[in-house]
């Protein structure tokens, strides 16, 4: 992938080794209902325990109430060239979809992306590099620590800059999804006692248009700019396909349990990539009118 060709963002907000950045959720007293639905969805995603990584965050919590809050807007190095692939993609999905909302007659308000080391503070909560990427509604931030593209590599072998850039956009796409009000109505259903989890449940439809709307993305990138390479879309589906819930259920618990899928099955996964990146119509990409997943 030809990432140097990207518009650099102004956007990528630098916090490591700062102990934490952002904002503490509810004035330091916990994580709420919505920071502990989010932290179990991505335990899934990255195949490890919810419980296990939110008792460790209640712990970390318990004992760092003194750390300072408030993200800075320190820019990362310029000699850093994992941060400039990062504000390369960021600045792209930027020109993306500022150009689709234009066109759509809306107005697209473009995130900050904090990058940090080991853990941080957001306004869903204080969270540890465990959770993976993430994208927090509440200050409309995608926060990413980097070595999680390592462990991509090594624990998901899904390696490549694609793989990578595809791991953005998708947290850009719940960014849209906030913007286009779909996180608030999933939110409201969420209070009204619907259930979120299951191979048919919102969290699923709700992670699979993400999907889709990165690959939304990439088809508009690269008509814009040309920039992939022979085996780069590969490497996306494979990314997408080693996070599957059923796959990565399989890997750490020896069994497939669809009643608690928050993401998707990695076939659904590919199949919703594929279904943005074919078309470039964000129309293409509800899932939750979708009968067939």
């Amino acid at each position: 992938m030809e990432w140097r060709k990207g518009r650099r963002s102004d956007n990528v907000v630098d916090a490591r080794g700062e102990g934490g950045g952002g904002m503490r959720f509810g004035g330091g007293k916990g994580l709420g209902l919505g920071a502990i639905v989010l932290i179990v969805g991505i335990g899934w995603l990255t195949g490890q325990d919810p419980l296990q990584i939110l008792g460790q965050l209640v712990g970390q919590m318990e004992q760092q109430q003194s750390v300072p809050s408030g993200a800075g807007s320190k820019a990362p190095p310029a000699n850093d060239e994992q941060a400039e692939f990062v504000a390369s993609i960021l600045g792209d999905t930027e020109d993306t979809w500022n150009a689709l909302f234009a066109q759509a007659g809306k107005q697209y308000q473009e995130p900050k992306l904090v990058l940090f080391s080991g853990q941080v503070n957001s306004a869903c909560g204080l969270a540890s590099s465990a959770v993976g990427p993430f994208y927090c509604p509440a200050d409309q931030r995608v926060y990413l620590d980097m070595t999680f593209f390592s462990e991509m590599e090594t624990r998901f072998a899904a390696a490549g800059d694609f793989a990578q850039a595809y791991v953005i956009a998708h947290e850009i796409g719940h960014h849209v999804q906030t913007l286009l009000g779909v996180s608030a109505k999933v939110d409201a259903a969420r209070r009204s006692g619907q259930r979120m989890e299951g191979d048919n449940g919102l969290l699923v439809r709700q992670e699979l248009q993400a999907d889709c709307l990165a690959g939304v993305w990439a088809y508009h990138a690269q008509k814009r700019l040309n920039w992939l390479e022979p085996g780069d879309v590969e490497e996306a589906l494979n990314a997408a396909n080693a996070i599957g819930d059923d796959r990565l259920q399989q890997q750490s618990q020896g069994r497939v349990v669809p009643d608690s899928f928050t993401h998707g099955t990695s076939q659904q996964r590919v199949h919703w990539f594929k279904a943005g990146f074919g078309s470039g119509n964000v129309k293409q990409c509800d899932t939750f009118s979708s009968r067939s997943l």
